[in-house]
């Protein structure tokens, strides 16, 4: 019986609920509502106002997008506000809406609906919306705020240029390199730390990457594969030739579409002459709902995972658990690295195995 009542449908009750709720939206059989698993999304496609207000939030939400150049932070952004929004109204995971309650839940997705619309047209959203140390610490201060604003401008404009695949991929490297920034200034992991804390050298640090990215997209001068896709190798072998060697096996697979990966820092470092092993970890968030043993699991955490308990491990073959949105994976790995032309190559070509790993739901 408790498994009945998980599922919703399977409980005589709460199908006489879907039923009636179902009824109470006009659309749902028009814009084929069933699709949607999410119950706040049925209800928002179903109904007339909320679908109205959907669509203004939609178009709200792919201007921010136009005007930013880490498109992943945005995106992971709004799924965290779309997973807080329902549980304000009362709609937990997928157990369904009783119609008794639809009143009382249509209007609270309605008034979070359309002042999320209203607050993503503020000219000062994006700085409202700042989740990391950098962005904190540049909103902080108007000359760095301009600063990135320019840049972001002259990215979008490059990026613009490139076709479809091309355009993606240049995005994941420009987040990757902002993560490099953040590593670089000692900002990285510092999201809770209050701005007084952070390290006086971060500012400065901060200035200088912005002067130096705009430079060299300036001398781009249109053509974007003077910056992007142009898959160096690295440096040193350290976290940056982690990140870049996962960004690749990411680019890869198409683990975009589903994860974006929020940091990679150093555990340890053994370098030899013409070889060296990094140990990394790398932190990760869902995007996209996908299978806990599925080939996108295997290919962009690098393992299998049960949910119940966190952890890599195998999954029976009729598991139906799968990763929610803002879900967030850490796992370690050790990266084998090889010495070319003076530069260092990643020898992973996937992310299996790891060394552990951790699973766990977003605050």
């Amino acid at each position: 019986m408790a498994a009945a009542v998980h599922l919703g449908l399977a409980c005589p009750t709460l199908a006489q609920d879907a039923r009636s709720l179902s009824e109470k939206l006009p659309l749902f059989a028009q814009n084929h509502c069933e699709t949607h698993r999410d119950p706040a999304n049925q209800i928002i496609c179903g109904d007339p106002d909320l679908s109205a207000a959907g669509d203004k939030l939609g178009g709200a939400i792919q201007e921010r997008l136009n005007r930013l150049a880490d498109r992943r932070a945005a995106i992971e952004d709004n799924a965290q506000w779309a997973r807080d929004r329902s549980r304000s109204c009362g709609i937990f995971g997928r157990d369904p809406v009783r119609a008794t309650d639809f009143d009382r839940v249509k209007a609270c997705l309605l008034l979070e609906t359309e002042e999320r619309t209203a607050m993503l047209r503020d000219p000062n959203f994006d700085c409202l919306a700042a989740n990391s140390a950098a962005g904190s610490l540049i909103c902080s201060e108007p000359t760095l705020e301009l600063g990135e604003n320019e840049l972001n401008v002259l990215v979008r404009a490059l990026i613009g240029k490139l076709k479809d695949n091309e355009a993606q991929e240049a995005f994941a490297e420009y987040a990757r390199w902002i993560r490099d920034r953040d590593r670089r200034c000692n900002l990285a992991g510092k999201e809770n730390v209050p701005l007084a804390e952070l390290p006086p050298s971060s500012e400065d640090c901060l200035e200088n990457w912005l002067k130096e990215m705009t430079a060299g997209m300036t001398a781009a001068q249109s053509e974007p594969k003077r910056v992007f896709a142009r898959h160096l190798n690295a440096s040193r072998p350290n976290a940056d030739a982690v990140d870049l060697c996962v960004s690749q096996i990411h680019e890869q697979n198409a683990c975009g579409d589903f994860l974006r990966v929020r940091r990679v820092y150093e555990l340890d470092n053994q370098v030899a002459d013409q070889g060296a092993l990094v140990t990394a970890g790398i932190e990760m968030v869902v995007l996209s709902p996908f299978a806990v043993c599925s080939p996108v699991a295997s290919n962009c955490t690098g393992t299998c995972w049960d949910l119940k308990t966190g952890k890599p491990g195998t999954v029976p073959p009729n598991s139906r658990d799968s990763f929610a949105v803002t879900y967030r994976v850490r796992i370690e790995k050790a990266f084998s690295f090889q010495k070319v032309d003076g530069r260092w190559r990643c020898s992973a070509t996937a992310l299996q195995p790891v060394a552990s790993g951790v699973a766990y739901s977003a605050p």
